[in-house]
């Protein structure tokens, strides 16, 4: 491998999971030797191709042999492109190992979305191993095989970024803050205090993997806290000790990093912008800045000066300089789904794969004398003494990187900062000075005290026999960790602030004695809450006294504990051929979901509608559980807001979002999904302070649980459809105002007034109806947008105003603002001008709308809280409010039609038709009658034309006047008889296209254009419509009836 080498890249598709099969989802991804291609659902023409190093095929092509390997299948059509866990080893894993027997440094980091499989190829699952643990093993064979040539040691650390903290996963209680991550001149980055222990085989690594993640379990389970959040680094530390011919001893370290980074579907997902306490920022902070490190590296590689690789921007591209762009040889593996429903994450994970690619490092061999390194070792700690006392500090490095000058109470805080960091390399110093004067078997022997414990594989053994529970994790790694075995007798549970239970449980909802689970004489186990208030839930439903527990039932302690309790000696009989289903996080989640109401379906849109809920339920159901317990006197809800409700053009779907109602003032408001979440973790971090008695309280400004009365609310919404604009009527009709909820809050009288150029608003006599809006195509257009005000609204908003936006508009156009009225009166007025009407703006008209939105700020009123909540704790006004399910729905309101609109507009344009339509029979029966009158029993075709095309009486009275003084010339019009075709020119009526028609000239300029499609020149427009040109003068024809002359103009 070559100095200045690129970053290597593998992209690896697995297969359908069980949701994606659930929902009928569709093959989207194709893989033809190092080419990945994905192919949009919506367009089967859109496809982008990506190259990689290795572009691995895991979707089918394989078959589950006897002891569970997925192995290729010949058999299968592409059992031969199949990629296995063994053929992922062989291109990553050995190129990895092999570069640490050399000294070189080397990182393995697995990108992709949550759920895309990026833990099936580093740490794998039974015998379906990983990267990780088959480098471990291979690792540890090596050291066998090459004993006799040198001194082998392997020193293994592991930890997790969450939230920017860095915790020890080996050694939990370390810190509440986090470990401190310190820069060192020569090892670049590292976490100040880590634990890494000394392992002599691959037993002792992974027993040691295990306890980090049982560490990572604990602390996931007690707190809810998704594991897609956290990254893992697992450490190994490899070192070879030789001595040459003249006895001097040189060791060759290689350090090598494998990295397990959260999912990336939460990169972008940081809820509003400028949001006053920026949800997700430090959530997300890690992914993102490794994002714009790549994104910079990129360019740097490309040969692009002068940028910037933020490296400093967060604890994760702290720890991965080295890996990115230093002394690493580095992996990256992409992890991707192959189904539809996932298009947009696996799109952004293939562009995130090819960018980089084009990364360079440069990896060097860490090699040195041991005599030479403890010399630089001591040398450096007494420059770094002296420095100390000299007071001869603060290095370039301390200074803002813009150069500016720093006054005396920053530089005071700098020196103190550089005296830590300094004091700090000295110990870390120490501690490899201390390493290297220690023997193999001196340093072996301090921590003998760990490795061989064995009470993890007693309790393997009990669970064989006896009843116990378990946790099931969102994340299958962490599934199952946490074993308590039951004995006979009573075990109780409860937190730790009451007195010492028998299994202690953290998190919202656990009580101080919260349940009792009993084991008779009988071997039978019971199950029974502490008492009313304790939640407790038995596969999907509320226990309200004592039960029976069966082999595997589903428990749910609290609000964000989920147990599966096992019971071997008590196993049902099984029927031949039948399959116990597998129990994990998602199947208790989706059975609570249904004892709700919730079924899953197979519906593309549905089904993910209905996922999107087995998260937000949960999660509102812990976030009412911390207000409860931090009485912060609010509730959370989930909504689900129709597309018609916020006005989504086109085909919306419906989405899902949280009000939270404060209890005491009785504002609310509601968030976005993502921006609930963000707030949500933001309370979690308060609870854990709280639990851990520190303090906890934020300020006001800085509360998730608060939102700022200055902040606008949105208070409903109005979709005015458009439709009569195209066919030129005007519409004033008094609309509902529709909240979140689709329930009404008031009415908003509208206006939409077609006009002409100057303003002038067209009335009845003016006639300009046209029956459909192609019509209108190539002219111009003048209509006024009128808000003339809102009726009703609620009392508690003030600063009411309404906004929108018109066709093509990006800006948002507002009325005035009106205070302390729930009637407001806006008045607000705004003329369009369309020159000339497209096609678009045509479509827009005719199946288009305009959706306002009320918005205003809410003010505190003393009727909007009980007269009796004053005192009141959250969890008792939380009694109080029966407005929501116990699943977070909320169930209140009375819901609007929000299809009513629309009917009121057709049934508008349908009296218009109607009213046409009567007045052209009218007009025939008057002709019919007048002719009669006069003994003529036939009339041209003309005659009925021209009539038909009249569109007032008054119009058509003057041209049967016409025809009927004019004399039967039969020898160059052919007649019909009136008396047997009447009803067949009646019914031409309702169908003959407006272009057939003529009439009298008003002022108007949309009747110019009805005489000249009455005289002949429509059928040049229609031809020009045809070639795609249209004629720049357009002939106007008006008839004097009178004298009989007539006028051309252009």
């Amino acid at each position: 491998m070559e100095e200045g080498e690129s970053l290597k890249v593998a992209v690896r598709v697995r297969p359908f999971n069980k949701r994606e099969i659930a929902r009928k989802a569709k093959l989207i991804i194709a893989v033809d030797g190092d080419v990945t291609t994905v192919t949009a659902p919506d367009d089967q023409t859109d496809t982008k191709s990506f190259t990689y190093d290795h572009s691995y095929w895991s979707f089918d092509g394989f078959y589950e042999n006897s002891d569970g390997y997925m192995a290729k299948d010949k058999k299968h059509k592409n059992g031969k492109k199949y990629a296995d866990q063994n053929t992922v080893y062989d291109d990553l894993g050995k190129d990895i190992l092999e570069n640490a027997w050399q000294g070189y440094n080397a990182t393995l980091f697995a990108y992709g979305q949550t759920g895309s499989g990026k833990s099936w190829s580093v740490i794998g699952y039974g015998p379906n191993k990983g990267i990780v643990p088959l480098i471990c093993d291979d690792l540890f064979k090596g050291m066998t095989k090459k004993a006799a040539a040198a001194q082998y040691e392997v020193h293994f650390s592991m930890l997790e970024i969450y939230n920017e903290v860095v915790k020890d996963l080996l050694n939990p209680k370390k810190g509440k803050g986090g470990l401190k991550i310190r820069e060192h001149p020569k090892r670049g980055f590292y976490a100040e205090g880590l634990t890494s222990v000394l392992v002599t085989n691959y037993e002792e690594m992974t027993r040691k993997m295990d306890e980090g993640t049982i560490n990572r379990t604990i602390a996931s389970t007690n707190m809810n806290a998704t594991s897609s959040r956290a990254h893992t680094i697992v450490g190994i530390k490899f070192t070879q000790k030789t001595r040459n011919a003249a006895g001097v001893e040189s060791a060759k370290n290689a350090v090598i990093n494998l990295v397990d980074l959260a999912g990336s579907e939460r990169v972008e997902s940081t809820g509003a912008t400028g949001d006053r306490l920026k949800e997700g920022a430090m959530i997300n902070l890690s992914l993102t800045s490794l994002g714009d490190c790549i994104h910079a590296l990129a360019e740097q590689s490309e040969g692009k000066q002068g940028v910037r690789v933020p490296f400093r921007n967060s604890s994760l591209t702290k720890l991965l300089k080295n890996a990115l762009g230093g002394n690493s040889k580095t992996i990256m593996v992409a992890a991707i789904s192959p189904a539809d429903i996932n298009y947009d994450e696996t799109l952004s994970t293939l562009r995130y794969a090819d960018r980089a690619k084009q990364i360079k490092t440069k990896a060097v061999v860490n090699e040195d004398p041991t005599e030479k390194l403890l010399r630089e070792l001591k040398e450096e700690n007494e420059k770094l003494k002296k420095q100390l006392l000299t007071g001869k500090v603060v290095p370039v490095d301390f200074i803002d990187e813009d150069g500016d000058g720093i006054n005396d109470k920053d530089a005071t805080k700098l020196r103190a900062k550089w005296e830590e960091e300094m004091k700090a390399r000295m110990l870390e110093n120490d501690k490899d000075i201390s390493d290297m004067n220690y023997t193999y078997e001196e340093r072996l022997k301090s921590q003998k005290k760990d490795i061989g414990d064995s009470s993890l594989k007693k309790k393997e053994e009990e669970r064989l026999k006896k009843p116990h529970i378990y946790n099931l994790n969102q994340d299958p790694q962490l599934s199952g960790r946490i074993v308590h075995i039951l004995r006979p007798g009573t075990t109780t549970i409860g937190n730790r602030k009451g007195s010492p239970s028998d299994i202690t449980m953290m998190g919202p909802g656990i009580q101080q004695q919260h349940a009792v689970i009993t084991v008779t004489q009988k071997n039978t186990v019971n199950l029974k809450p502490g008492n009313s208030e304790c939640r407790v839930m038995v596969n999907g439903s509320l226990l309200q006294g004592e039960a029976e527990l069966c082999h595997n039932d589903r428990l749910v302690i609290g609000s964000t504990q989920i147990w599966l309790f096992q019971h071997p000696g008590n196993k049902p009989k099984q029927a031949k051929g039948t399959k116990t289903p597998d129990i994990t996080y998602e199947y208790a989640q989706e059975e609570i979901a249904s004892k709700s109401g919730i079924n899953m379906s197979a519906d593309t849109d549905l089904g993910a509608l209905q996922e999107e809920l087995l998260e937000v339920m949960p999660a509102v159901e812990e976030a009412n559980s911390i207000s409860e317990e931090l009485d912060k006197r609010v509730k959370f809800e989930i909504l689900l807001v129709a597309p018609e409700v916020i006005g989504s053009q086109g085909k919306g779907k419906t989405q899902i979002h949280v009000k939270m109602k404060n209890l005491e003032n009785g504002t609310e408001f509601v968030w976005p999904q993502n921006k609930f979440r963000d707030r949500l973790y933001q309370m979690k971090e308060m609870y854990e302070h709280y639990e851990d008695e520190d303090e906890w309280e934020r300020p006001e400004a800085e509360d998730p649980f608060q939102e700022s009365l200055d902040t606008e609310v949105h208070m409903g919404t109005v979709m005015v459809i458009l439709q009569p604009v195209g066919h030129l009527v005007e519409l004033k009709e008094q609309l509902t105002i529709t909240n979140y909820k689709g329930t009404e809050v008031g009415v908003m009288n509208v206006e939409i007034m077609p006009c002409d150029a100057k303003g002038k608003e067209f009335v009845e006599e003016d006639d300009v109806f046209v029956d459909h809006p192609e019509e209108l195509i190539g002219e111009d257009l003048h209509f006024k947008f009128k808000i003339v005000s809102c009726r009703g609204l609620p009392t508690r908003y003030k600063d009411v105003y309404c906004s929108y936006s018109m066709y093509l508009e990006t800006d948002r156009t507002e009325t005035k603002k009106i205070s302390n009225s729930s009637n407001p009166d806006f008045n607000f007025t705004r003329q369009y001008n369309y020159k000339p009407v497209t096609t678009q703006l045509c479509e827009y008209l005719r199946n288009g709308h305009v959706v306002v939105r009320v918005m205003g700020k809410q003010q505190l009123r003393s009727s909007a809280v009980p007269n009796n909540a004053k005192g009141l704790s959250t969890k008792d006004l939380l009694k109080q409010d029966r407005t929501v399910f116990s699943n977070g729905l909320a169930t209140n309101g009375r819901l609007q039609d929000p299809n009513k609109q629309s009917l009121i507009v057709e049934l508008l344009l349908m009296k218009k038709t109607q009213a046409r339509l009567q007045q052209k029979l009218d007009s025939v029966q008057k002709l019919v009658k007048e002719a009669e009158n006069i003994s003529r029993l036939k009339v041209s075709t003309t005659a009925l034309k021209d009539v038909l095309s009249c569109t007032s009486n008054k119009q058509a009275d003057i041209i049967i006047r016409k025809h009927l003084q004019e004399r039967d010339q039969t020898t160059t019009r052919p007649a019909f008889s009136l008396l047997t075709r009447t009803s067949e020119m009646t019914t031409t009526a309702s169908t003959q296209p407006a272009t057939a028609r003529q009439k009298t000239a008003p002022s108007a300029p949309y009747s110019n254009r009805r005489n000249n499609r009455s005289n002949g020149h429509t059928n040049r427009r229609q031809n020009n419509k045809s070639t795609g040109t249209r004629d720049t003068q357009t002939e106007y024809r008006t008839t004097d009836t009178t004298t009989g002359t007539t006028d051309t103009q252009t």
